[in-house]
């Protein structure tokens, strides 16, 4: 009795990473790496695989080093090859090259190959296992040929000249529908429509969009067909290149994840946290320029979190949509003066809307009419200033080929603190016999 019930827990266990891989994944996201990897390493290849799918690349990583390395790599050549790829570039290069040794020399050779190119581009994003055909080839022989490719999402059939150049596709349906012994050429061939291995994320999205289509194969420099970009694989490249944005306009590393090593995080925030305790200083240094005038009201003091905060909300306002704009190529950086003249227009409605609001509020308070001239004036300069500059900096960024999300976040709050308490003191001292 007590024998069989370990053994019905590990098959109800082995059920539950079977039916529920999702769930498994999310489950061993929190559990001890050693329990994890012992779970997955004794579960069927294959079923581990669709967990190991599902993991995020920290995890999943951690995990298969603490694993036998021929169970590791037994899972790696079930994963899609991007994804093993990453996972092999992301471990110990110890670890790493002993996986590799104890693939197939076709796989491994496979996996270096993708390894070679940079996650976010389209050779990272590939699939080599392209299923590619010449002009001649009759349709009954590559229907054949269809059947080593039965786990393959496949679509279309690429293809290609005696050379291995992109010359066309044809859509899997028609292909079905032919007669056997009719050549792909005479046929509804497709124009080569491709990106090279070196594109990038942005540049593989507008080509998807532009053609509408969900497979889109990736060439060489040579124009030879290296492989083909799945529509899953981009949507959940656009995921992570979303939320690594996110990361990057706010100082941290877009490859730091959750549960990132500590010396890995406070390498890579920290050159920004200095660099952001560099522009407090500097408006901290504008606060002290009007000092005698803060002395003479400290009113302005209470005020002053008042105008900062309110054109650092417009600026960020901002830069979201431009940063959206920017990203899904609504806009180019040669529209910046479009782009500008709209946001300023945006923020000095709301700037006035905005001003009279406080300086009524200020003027109740106070019950001065010279302060509640001074917060309105200001507040109306400020955010416009802040609204321009919020659209202005990640088009200046691109232009001059820089990644918008890394630094716009840290110049726009330079520029806001300083444009504001400059507005709101300088107004103050030129309007100081009104307070």
């Amino acid at each position: 009795m007590g024998a069989d019930r370990p053994r019905g827990i590990e098959s109800l266990v082995r059920g539950l990473l079977e039916r529920y891989p999702e769930q498994a994944a999310r489950q061993l996201e929190g559990a001890s790496a050693r329990d994890a990897a012992r779970l997955l390493e004794g579960a069927p290849s294959k079923t581990a695989a669709a967990v190991v799918a599902r993991l995020t690349s920290t995890a999943a990583t951690r995990f298969l080093e603490l694993m036998q390395p021929a169970a590791a790599a037994a899972l790696l050549k079930l994963l899609e090859p991007a994804r093993a790829a990453t996972l092999v570039a992301a471990a110990e290069r110890s670890a790493g090259e002993r996986w590799l040794t104890l693939l197939d020399p076709a796989t491994a050779h496979e996996l270096r190959e993708l390894g070679r190119y940079p996650a976010d581009s389209a050779g990272g994003l590939m699939d080599p296992r392209v299923l590619a055909a010449p002009a001649d080839m009759k349709v009954g022989e590559v229907l054949r040929r269809l059947r080593a490719f039965r786990d393959r999402k496949l679509r279309r059939v690429f293809l290609v000249d005696a050379e291995g150049h992109l010359t066309g596709s044809i859509q899997l349906q028609e292909l079905a529908l032919a007669d056997p012994g009719e050549r792909l050429e005479q046929l509804e061939v497709a124009g080569p429509v491709s990106v090279q291995a070196t594109s990038g994320l942005e540049e593989v999205m507008e080509v998807l969009q532009t053609h509408n289509i969900g497979t889109l194969p990736v060439v060489d420099f040579a124009g030879r067909l290296v492989g083909v970009i799945r529509h899953d694989a981009l949507i959940t490249a656009a995921r992570e290149e979303a939320t690594s944005d996110l990361q990057a306009m706010v100082g941290a590393s877009r490859q730091e994840r959750a549960l990132s090593k500590v010396s890995f995080a406070v390498r890579k925030r920290l050159p920004w946290l200095e660099v952001n305790l560099g522009t407090a200083f500097l408006a901290a240094a504008v606060v002290g320029l009007f000092e005698q005038t803060i002395a003479r009201n400290t009113a302005l003091a209470v005020l002053l979190p008042v105008v900062a905060g309110q054109s650092g909300n417009t600026g960020s306002q901002a830069l979201a949509v431009t940063m959206r704009g920017l990203a899904l190529r609504e806009v180019r950086a040669r529209q910046w003066l479009k782009v500008c003249w709209k946001e300023v227009n945006v923020a000095l409605f709301n700037g006035i809307a905005v001003a009279l609001t406080t300086a009524l509020f200020v003027w109740i308070w106070s019950r001065s009419t010279g302060l509640a001239l001074v917060i309105g004036m200001s507040m109306v300069v400020s955010m416009v200033a802040a609204g321009l500059s919020g659209a202005a900096i990640p088009m200046l960024l691109t232009s001059l080929g820089q990644d918008p999300a890394q630094s716009s976040s840290i110049i726009l709050t330079t520029v806001t603190d300083v444009v504001g308490f400059f507005s709101f003191l300088g107004i103050a001292t030129l309007l100081s016999s009104m307070l």
